[in-house]
């Protein structure tokens, strides 16, 4: 009776989980990629049955063309990986000092760098601050903007990993004669490399996703990010009618394409890095 148990337990689960993934994941995305494959007249009605004619290498090529596909992934290239570089160096930093520091202001330091995930963005105070600077509308702005918004995730969790470390390795570091630059290159960033992982994956997904700064601070088609493109693409047409659906759903899906092959890429890395440290730990 008990195998018999354990494994109808086994069974069900996954079970649950497709019946989960059913309505939530599997039909939507499915929706997506079989509609940005259809011609037009085909995809404004928004089936789920597989394209009559099928249209894919129409969509995606003009898509490309029309969109702007390439440049407005260049732009978020150009604002992701120096974002996801400094949060991580500074956030790291940032959260060995609080780890190790019981002082008052400090505390209060960390209370308000972690408190802006938490906080709704300020969006007029932030749009005067660029203004005011000459960097309205800029790339760098975005990137100050992404950079100061994000930095507070890291923060967080980096900084209760590394209370959870021992410091005889520190200690240890700091009497051979090494400086504390050299304690945190050697020592500290390499122990948490786990956490980072974490950490860069959502502020991939989170900076790679945004369109309320973007729509407010990048001005011009130039300096499109992928969303914003995807947005003035989409809104090209007023009338819900005249809307290309195709064209829309083909968008959706290459935007959402080097998300998608991140994810296949580090998901082992991340997973087997977050029990490495668990163990560590």
């Amino acid at each position: 009776m008990t195998s018999i148990s354990k494994t109808s337990r086994r069974l069900i689960r996954p079970l649950v989980l497709l019946l989960v993934a059913l309505p939530w994941v599997v039909l939507p995305l499915w929706l997506l990629l079989v509609n940005s494959a259809k011609p037009l007249s085909e995809a404004s009605s928004l089936s789920l049955s597989l394209p009559a004619k099928w249209a894919l290498g129409d969509n995606y090529s003009t898509v490309l063309g029309e969109g702007h596909y390439g440049r407005a992934l260049t732009n978020s290239l150009l604002v992701i990986v120096p974002t996801l570089v400094v949060v991580v160096v500074l956030g790291s930093m940032a959260a060995w000092a609080y780890a190790r520091s019981s002082s008052l202001p400090m505390k209060i330091a960390y209370s308000l760098t972690v408190l802006s995930i938490l906080l709704p963005p300020a969006i007029l105070p932030t749009v005067y601050e660029l203004q005011t600077l000459h960097i309205d509308g800029t790339r760098l702005g975005y990137f100050l903007v992404m950079t100061g918004t994000r930095i507070g995730t890291v923060v967080f969790l980096a900084t209760g990993f590394i209370k959870a470390l021992p410091r005889d390795l520190e200690e240890a570091a700091l009497t051979d004669g090494a400086n504390r630059l050299q304690v945190y290159r050697i020592i500290i960033l390499p122990l948490l490399v786990p956490v980072l992982l974490v950490g860069c994956v959502i502020l991939i997904i989170s900076t790679w996703n945004d369109f309320f700064f973007a729509s407010f601070l990048l001005q011009g088609s130039d300096r499109a990010t992928l969303p914003l493109a995807l947005y003035q693409f989409a809104s090209a047409s007023t009338d819900v009618s005249a809307m290309r659906w195709n064209l829309i759903f083909a968008h959706i899906v290459l935007t959402s394409l080097p998300l998608i092959l991140l994810y296949l890429l580090v998901q082992r890395r991340v997973v087997g890095g977050l029990a490495e440290g668990g163990i560590k730990g």
